[in-house]
């Protein structure tokens, strides 16, 4: 049996009783490839979302054609070429439901004779779920804000010298450049851990104020900015330069604020169940999921929420 820690010797080396981490997420994204940013035709039913969303990443997708449908019994099967690999996706049908053609047009055919398919996003995240080989490499970060907001990633990209480089250096054979764009939050996230046990137990009313300034005082371009960078930090991504060995630091002015209030960590999500693919760098492996976690000090009394 193992033997639980001792609460109490595990929290009595922390320095204060109250600590805090500012927690920031993407609510939600919108996913092209990179060639789209210049059809208009094609955006414009997205542009909804493209115009909340300030964060993008550039990256490398494998290109996937469809090969042939068979039905067997009760289940789909659809064959797909990822980067030129074969493989097959199976999707259970509900009773009724069969697989028909018309000359070259194939379809799902219902008992009541309606036409159907499944969707493209659906299609590619069933593949990356079953296959594990359609995934994202992250190869930059960057985010476009502008004036209150005015500037979207779209507008930013049209112009991107660091989109166009990835470009000429060339596209592995079997991938495609694609675009990944992020939608923050609006709502700051304070994340708040009461240590009874901690050495300092007399300034917990004025850290708690002080997380409580930055919670409602943390201005939409300055989350937009710490998010940026904390994504940069863990990706590592080829391309950047920024961030990715001065992140978290005193001399940044971008998190001048929290060290003034004396913050622990802050911390950057994307988690979406349906998103299409699963985001990956040389530096972090392909899964569903990502959390990028900062703690703002070194020393260990301070790490009170990545550390322990």
């Amino acid at each position: 049996m193992v033997k639980k820690p001792d609460l109490q010797k595990l929290m009595a080396d922390k320095l204060y009783d109250i600590e805090h981490s500012l927690g920031m997420y993407a609510l939600s994204y919108c996913t092209i490839p990179a060639e789209g940013i210049y059809d208009k035709e094609t955006l414009n039913p997205l542009m909804e979302v493209i115009e909340t969303c300030h964060i993008y990443l550039i990256g490398l997708t494998p290109v996937i054609d469809f090969v042939d449908a068979k039905q067997e019994k009760n289940v789909l099967i659809l064959s797909y070429k990822i980067s030129g690999q074969e493989c097959n996706l199976h999707l259970e049908l509900p009773e009724g439901f069969n697989l028909k053609s018309d000359g070259e047009l194939i379809y799902v055919e219902g008992p009541n004779g309606q036409r159907s398919w499944p969707d493209d996003n659906y299609i590619q995240a069933q593949l990356s779920a079953q296959t594990n080989r359609v995934n994202f490499e992250v190869k930059y970060i960057g985010q476009a804000y502008g004036k209150d907001g005015s500037r979207n990633a779209i507008d930013r990209l049209l112009k991107h010298e660091t989109l166009q480089k990835i470009s000429l250096k060339g596209i592995p054979a079997g991938y495609r450049l694609s675009l990944l764009l992020l939608a923050i939050q609006p709502n700051n996230q304070l994340i708040t851990m009461m240590n009874p046990f901690a050495k300092n137990t007399e300034e917990g009313p004025s850290r708690i104020k002080a997380g409580l300034d930055k919670l409602f005082n943390t201005t939409e371009q300055e989350r937009i900015t710490l998010y940026e960078a904390s994504l940069i930090r863990y990706f590592y991504p080829e391309f950047n330069k920024e961030f990715k060995d001065s992140f978290p630091s005193t001399n940044l002015k971008v998190l001048q604020d929290c060290y003034d209030k004396d913050f622990s960590g802050v911390v950057a999500e994307i988690c979406f169940d349906e998103l299409p693919f699963k985001l990956f760098s040389e530096s972090v492996e392909a899964k569903n999921y990502h959390i990028a976690k900062h703690d703002l000090h070194k020393d260990d009394a301070r790490r009170m929420f990545f550390g322990l």
